[in-house]
């Protein structure tokens, strides 16, 4: 019997071993993952093939990105049509046509702006299209603000510094445009998603999160949204339960409509190691990239990494 997750209107059958790669292929871990408009799929990961593709069904089509990118961490398939790469390694934002083409880049490659500078980039984690075309950018793992370019990429403004006040951040792991234009930050180690104007006042934020990785709003009038949340990764903790990895479902007001996985960390189909990116396809169903191999030594620290850890998954939403 698959793995069912969720609850009323929203549950899943888990798809296991989703996605063949070619003979001899490995994705290290995944990253990050997108559709575009025809349902074909982008495995954003840390291989030695950074982008994968595959169609709904799961059948390879191509890969790119080699010699391109050092180290994935966000894509965002925006409404352009584009694909925006975020390479952490790299302290850049790729914008790439979806069979690779590179169109523009957003930084400098290799170089980064300086801890807590708060000037782009110092590893960035990811980045969004607003309605009216402009990029946002969140930064980072050695910045804590996010960064407005417009849609030909030049710099606008930047807000947000270290900190757990209202516009402060500590990790800001993730960011999303709404249609209303709306800028959601995952400020993961706040353990909040926090919610700004296109000009980065703060409106509100969402808590009773655990670690938000990663959030994503399928597109059209989205009635919920999806939160990929971390486990806990302290000693005294990391065994305790009903913390993540998981992922919420909420409307946009933040509410929560339900959760997948999330009683514990594990391998086996259903749970999760550590879910760092989503999307969902025209059907509803709902791809999960985790970083696996990262999460593995930090929660089972005493076990060897198992030889078929998983750092893919497809949720196929049940009508019924």
């Amino acid at each position: 019997m698959p793995a069912i997750l969720g609850r009323g209107d929203y549950r899943y059958r888990v798809e296991d071993k989703w996605g063949d790669l070619p003979e001899g292929w490995s994705y290290g871990e995944v990253a990050a993952v997108a559709t575009d408009d025809q349902d074909r799929v982008y495995v954003f990961n840390r291989g030695d093939h950074p982008m994968v593709v595959f169609d709904a069904d799961g059948t390879f089509l191509s890969s790119w990105g080699e010699g391109v990118f050092k180290r994935a961490h966000g894509l965002h398939y925006a409404p352009d049509g584009y694909l925006y790469c975020t390479d952490m390694g790299d302290h850049t934002v790729r914008k790439c046509t979806t069979e690779g083409k590179v169109v523009m880049t957003i930084g400098v490659p290799g170089e980064p702006s300086g801890f807590m500078s708060g000037k782009p980039f110092c590893r960035c984690t990811h980045s969004a299209l607003s309605p009216s075309g402009d990029i946002y950018v969140s930064d980072g793992y050695g910045n804590a603000c996010v960064h407005k370019y417009s849609g030909n990429g030049r710099y606008l403004k930047s807000w947000g510094e270290c900190g757990t006040l209202p516009g402060q951040f500590n990790v800001p792991h993730n960011i999303w445009c709404d249609a209303d234009g709306w800028v959601y930050v995952a400020d993961r180690e706040n353990h909040r998603v926090q919610v700004f104007d296109g000009e980065g006042r703060y409106e509100t934020q969402w808590n009773n999160l655990h670690r938000p990785m990663a959030i994503f709003m399928p597109g059209g009038n989205c009635p919920y949204c999806l939160i990929a949340e971390a486990g806990p990764e302290l000693q005294i903790n990391r065994n305790y339960p009903n913390l993540g990895p998981r992922i919420t479902i909420a409307d946009k007001a933040g509410n929560h409509l339900a959760t997948l996985g999330g009683v514990n960390a594990g391998n086996e189909p259903g749970k999760f190691m550590a879910p760092h990116g989503l999307a969902c396809d025209s059907t509803g169903s709902i791809y999960v990239a985790e970083v696996s191999r990262s999460a593995w030594s930090v929660t089972f620290p005493d076990q060897p990494v198992p030889s078929d850890l998983r750092s893919l998954q497809k949720l196929v939403r049940l009508d019924d």
